[in-house]
């Protein structure tokens, strides 16, 4: 089985890293890219020794929605999928992580949709999670994403944090978040859609936000329904985001 011996395999690397002599075991994380991210959700969960943890697109909530749920996993027993869901779905796991970890993904990614997403990272306590979701990010083996060495520098080696964007709050047509950042932000932006449908097809704009103090705002469009989130970058060029919310109509802002 796969992901059982995926999963094993990596805990069991992990210990030897740890025995080298050369290798500080209280500096020690993990990161991977698309299935490796799915494993990196798993792992995090399952292993406390890891101190900082970098999914890339992975995440868990598959059986809610993500490219495998009207395929390998449709095709599945009911009694199977189940089975593969309780055992080696990442939303079982996440809810253990007690390392700091970035979540990095975009958001029209074809197998990791924002709303499985999102559950995934809610499963996280906020103080130990940081949110870097991108406007139509690529999907792929892609190695020079700046916001992950970045992050694991300032766990491991005391670097400058990324941004931080607390919960944001929508009221009279306006969307408000703190923001926490010790290298200053350059430019913050709303990022939203007017879409709906499948998440990876649908079309996301983005337009300024203000910058105010410790503070960002925006003015919100008047077309609903609208998902949005705030969004960062710093004077290095990192991006951090919110949380997304929904707003189905008018009367919910």
């Amino acid at each position: 089985m796969w992901s059982y011996h995926a999963v094993a395999a990596v805990i069991r690397g992990h210990s030897l890293l740890r025995s080298l002599p050369e290798v500080d075991p209280d500096r020690v994380g993990i990161t991977g890219i698309s299935w490796g991210g799915y494993l990196t959700c798993i792992v995090a969960g399952l292993d406390a020794r890891l101190k900082v943890a970098v999914p890339v697109y992975g995440c868990g909530f598959l059986g809610d929605n993500s490219y495998w749920k009207d395929r390998s996993l449709a095709a599945m027993s009911e009694e199977s999928r189940s089975l593969w869901l309780e055992l080696f779905d990442p939303g079982q796991y996440l809810g253990n992580v007690r390392c700091p970890i970035l979540f990095l993904n975009g958001t029209t990614d074809f197998a990791y949709p924002m709303d499985s997403y999102q559950k995934s990272y809610r499963e996280v306590p906020s103080r130990r999670r940081t949110i870097s979701v991108v406007v139509d990010l690529p999907h792929g083996h892609i190695f020079t994403f700046q916001e992950v060495d970045a992050f694991v520098d300032a766990v491991l080696r005391n670097g400058a944090p990324l941004p931080r964007i607390g919960p944001s709050k929508v009221r009279g047509g306006r969307v408000t978040a703190s923001v926490t950042a010790k290298v200053p932000v350059r430019e913050a932006r709303l990022c939203y859609t007017v879409d709906s449908g499948p998440w990876e097809k649908r079309a996301w704009k983005t337009v300024p936000a203000r910058i105010e103090g410790r503070a960002i705002r925006a003015e919100l469009p008047s077309d609903r329904p609208l998902v949005g989130f705030l969004a960062v970058t710093d004077e290095r060029g990192l991006r951090t985001s919110g949380e997304h919310f929904e707003l189905r109509d008018l009367g919910t802002d």
